[in-house]
């Protein structure tokens, strides 16, 4: 079987960005860490939903998005069961989606805060 070529990284981050604005995602973040040594990924997006069943909706609707525009799944989902933080890993993208106090508190954005950064307005 032959396996679909991947998805460049600046296409799958809109996808993914459609899925979350699709759900009315809250302060979506990405942060590009293509220029960052060290980095694990190319893009960061960080989310946020205002209960449990939000966050686990926006997953939802994330990989909804990218499966059918691109035939992609995530390599690897954590945090679904408790929905304050779930991590979508796409390998060259990077989904966080948590309620607004864990957000808070793990501050992604200052942990990377030498990556370029850019906070889409709320829909």
């Amino acid at each position: 079987m032959q396996q679909q070529p991947q998805a460049s990284s600046e296409l799958l981050q809109n996808f993914v960005v459609e899925g979350l604005q699709d759900v009315k995602g809250e302060n979506i973040t990405i942060l590009d860490l293509r220029e960052i040594d060290n980095a694990v990924t190319d893009f960061f997006i960080i989310s946020e939903g205002s209960s449990n069943t939000q966050v686990n909706a926006l997953s939802e609707s994330v990989h909804k998005s990218v499966r059918e525009n691109l035939g992609d799944r995530p390599w690897h989902v954590e945090g679904k069961d408790n929905a304050e933080w779930v991590l979508m890993d796409y390998v060259n993208v990077v989904v966080h989606i948590f309620q607004k106090g864990t957000r808070e508190f793990y501050d992604l954005e200052s942990l990377w805060g030498d990556a370029p950064s850019k906070t889409l307005e709320n829909l």
